[in-house]
């Protein structure tokens, strides 16, 4: 099957995939060839490609996932490889937003502090997930 994950300005993926994983508004759910069509708005999440084997993973920073015909198409306002990622600026973000909802004096705005909190967590999975496995 194939998949295409593209943002406003950029294609970030064009390739062939055995396996789709992603993270839906509903909760994570995987795509192998021949599913049923399906699409559906994505949460701020990790998307994980697999080919022949090998893992790549990408954040999807909420979007719309279509499937048809064995062609899938993430939507989404921002996509990053491991590589893309600034993992100190990553861990400052997550440790700023953990601080916020911590306290509870502060008048925060707990919904942007935890969609905040959110993109940092996939940014560092993605990050460190990347370091750990051999490019493919």
């Amino acid at each position: 099957m194939k998949l295409k994950i593209i943002t406003h300005d950029r294609i970030v993926f064009d390739e062939d995939a055995d396996e789709i994983y992603t993270m839906g508004v509903d909760g994570s759910f995987g795509i192998l060839k021949g599913h049923i069509p399906v699409m559906t708005a994505l949460d701020v999440g990790v998307t994980k490609v697999v080919k022949d084997g090998k893992e790549q993973m990408f954040t999807t920073m909420g979007g719309v996932f279509q499937f048809k015909d064995d062609n899938a198409i993430i939507l989404t306002d921002l996509a990053e490889t491991g590589s893309d990622i600034d993992v100190a600026r990553a861990k400052a973000a997550e440790q700023r937003a953990e601080a916020r909802l911590a306290d509870h004096k502060a008048e925060i705005d707990v919904k942007r502090a935890e969609s905040a909190l959110a993109r940092a967590k996939a940014r560092l999975k993605v990050a460190l997930n990347s370091q750990t496995r051999p490019k493919a």
